[in-house]
Formats: C-alpha cells, structure tokens, sequence
C-alpha cells in the first residue's frame, strides 16, 4: 500500500467535509449569515467557552466561565424587547465546574446587541468575537440566524466600496472620520445622488456599516432592482460630548457648521454627485434623526429628502414652526419619510414620533409615517427602515 497517497486521500477527505459543513463557530474566514452556529465543536479563538450558541430552532445559549461570581444575568436590552420580557434582566444558571448559562428562545432572525452583568459590573461577552466599538461602552453582538442569508447579510451579489476619509476640522478643531459608501459600478462620469446618513447619541460612523450593515443592505436592494443607485455619506455626528450639561443647545448648530464647511464640500470634490437639494438626503437614528429634522428642515437650499428614524419632537409645532408654517414647504421637499419599530410605537418613544407626524398633518405636509419589524429602540429597527422603506423609496422625483 502506498501510505503517502493514502493518507493524502484521508487529509484531502478531511478538507473536503471541512468545506462541506463550512466552517465552525465564530472562524471569521468568510462573512457568513450564521457566524455563531457550532459546525465542529471548536470554541472561538482564545475564548473559555463556546458563546453565544446559535441553534437551528433559533434558541441561543450563552456561557461564561465565572467561578467565583455570586450573580450572573442578561442585561435587559434588545433581546428582552424580542421576547417580551419587558426590562428585567435574565438569570444563568451556575454549573460544578464554574461555567455559568443560560438558554433562550426562539429569537426572531436578526442581529441583537447585548451585555452581561457579573456582580453587578457591565460587561461585554467576554467569549464573543462579534464586538461592536461606539461613542460608548462596547457591547457584544448575537447573529440568530435563518436558512439563509438575510436583507442585510452580505450575498454573493456586486458590492459597493466603503471608504474611509480622514480630514481637519476648523468646526471641532482636531482630526474627524467619514466613511463614504459608493454602489458597484460606480462611474465618475455619471452623477449620483447623495444619501447623508447620521448615527444616534451612542454611534460612530462605523456603526451604520457594522452594525446597521447600510452597505450590505443597499448591496441587496440594487440586486434585487430595488432602489436607484446613490452615494452614501456617514459623516461622525458627534460634536460635543453626550453628556455636555448644554447639548441639546449646541449640537444642532455645530453639526450643521460641520455639514457645510467640511462633510458636504469633501464628498462633492472627491465623488461625482448631484449637487442639488434634490440629489441630496439626509437621515438619522435617533439623536441623528433629530439632527436631520432640525437641521435638515432648516437648510432645504441643501436637502430636499428626510429620512427621520425613531425621532421626533413632542413640541413640534414651536420647534418646527417655521419648516410647518413655509407656504411653500411641499414644492421644496421631495421625499419625507417618519419611521419606528413596531415596539416603539407600542412604548414611551412614539410620543416624540407622534408629536412630529401629528404636526406634519395639521399642516398638510407630505410624508410618509410607517412602523413595522419586531424591534424596539435598537438596530432591529433601524436596518428594517432602511431596507423595507427608506432606500426603495428614496429619489423617486430624481431624473436619471
């Protein structure tokens, strides 16, 4: 027997079913739409443990090895709002061998953000290697997967380029990020549309890529024939620190001043756009959606498109009145969009919605209001928006 071919045939046998289940919990090698289901009964790099766990009936375990702590619970947050748990958190179960866990489910497929509390201290998954990093805290990521990719998993369709420019700032005085997305195919000879996409009090810009997945998303929509091809724009909507006693104040008009001496000026001179109020949206989850509505309705000699994501004003009618009381606002505005989680309409967040559509219509303003997925105030909700009404429906009055 030639035992160099033989065991040859073995290795290749053995690369072969590797390839066949495709590869294991949390590898990293490839985007997969199922990152945290275990294939082959490794735990991720440098872990303790395998967490979290993602079975095919949709129940989730996760584990962390903690064998002197006293308490060990799901913080309350994304997850809870999916089961209907309301705001407790979930408790582990502690085992002999110091491993503390906690099975749950079925989720709806979706991507959820989430934490642990050990005795008290906030914590990331420490065994999770699908982390975000914001303007806060980071927190760990669970992917529940379905029997496919998702609208906003990546496909094997044309993707767009992410880039990531790095400027001076006379507004902030330091060094700012933004990261432009343009479609597949993009020709510098053609002029696109700009979609200026802004985060909430706790992102940074990455955030919209990583974790409201924008560039997959539209990758989907302009492969499926969805939506037209556009330009989009993430600029970092953080001006002032959050928690500035006089934020409310100030970062409304700092962040314009940003907009128009930088953001929009480096995205003109390095793309081919439509440098028009009609080429030009802008759209936000909350603290960003109320930074496109005071700004964005205060500047229509720059946008013409609003996309406004769980937010609003419960004193709209003062706040707005000038966009509300313009005779002509509806020659101006080509395309207004209100959106929240089905959640959030049911919850204490729809009042500033609600405020703001009740508004729109007392004054006969045009727009579109639509709440719909099974999220609350969490990226559930902002990556539907964007997929199922927002970007479809965006530049629909634009000439090719």
């Amino acid at each position: 027997m030639n035992f160099k071919n033989f065991y040859l045939q073995i290795f290749t046998s053995a690369l072969l079913l590797t390839a066949a289940l495709g590869f294991g919990q949390q590898a990293n090698v490839n985007l997969d739409y199922n990152p945290q289901k275990d294939k082959e009964g490794l735990i991720p790099f440098s872990a303790a443990v395998n967490s979290p766990e993602v079975h095919d009936d949709r129940t989730v375990t996760f584990r962390v090895k903690a064998p002197d702590a006293q308490n060990v619970v799901l913080n309350p947050g994304a997850i809870n709002t999916a089961l209907g748990k309301g705001r407790e958190p979930i408790p582990f179960t502690k085992g002999d061998d110091g491993v503390w866990s906690l099975t749950i489910g079925p989720l709806p497929v979706d991507m959820y953000s989430y934490h642990f509390r050990i005795d008290g201290a906030q914590i990331a998954d420490p065994n999770n290697t699908q982390a975000a990093f914001t303007a806060m805290p980071p927190y760990s990521t669970l992917v529940v997967h379905g029997d496919e990719p998702s609208y906003y998993d990546a496909k094997n369709v044309p993707h767009g380029n992410v880039t990531r420019h790095v400027y001076h700032s006379d507004v902030t005085k330091g060094e700012r990020e933004l990261y432009v997305y343009t479609p597949p195919g993009y020709d510098s000879s053609k002029e696109y549309p700009v979609l200026y996409l802004v985060g909430g009090s706790g992102e940074l810009p990455s955030n919209w890529i990583y974790d409201g997945r924008a560039n997959f998303i539209m990758d989907n929509l302009l492969a499926e024939g969805k939506a037209k091809p556009m330009i989009i724009a993430i600029p970092n909507n953080q001006v002032i620190h959050r928690n500035h006693p006089e934020h409310a104040e100030l970062t409304f008009d700092i962040f314009e001043k940003e907009l128009r001496n930088h953001v929009i000026p480096i995205v003109d001179k390095n793309y081919s756009t439509v440098e028009s109020p009609q080429g030009r949206a802008i759209s936000g989850l909350s603290m960003g959606g109320r930074h496109s509505m005071f700004i964005g309705f205060r500047s229509l000699d720059l946008f013409a498109n609003f996309g406004i994501l769980s937010a609003g004003d419960t004193d709209a009618e003062n706040s707005l009145a000038a966009f509300l009381n313009d005779p002509k606002v509806n020659d101006k505005v080509d395309y207004l969009f209100v959106g929240q989680g089905t959640k959030e309409a049911e919850g204490f967040f729809n009042a500033r919605v609600k405020g703001l559509v009740d508004a729109l219509n007392n004054h006969n303003i045009e727009h579109e209001y639509y709440d719909g997925g099974n999220g609350g105030h969490d990226w559930s909700t902002w990556r539907h928006l964007l997929y199922y009404r927002f970007l479809p429906n965006l530049w629909e009055d634009l000439n090719d």
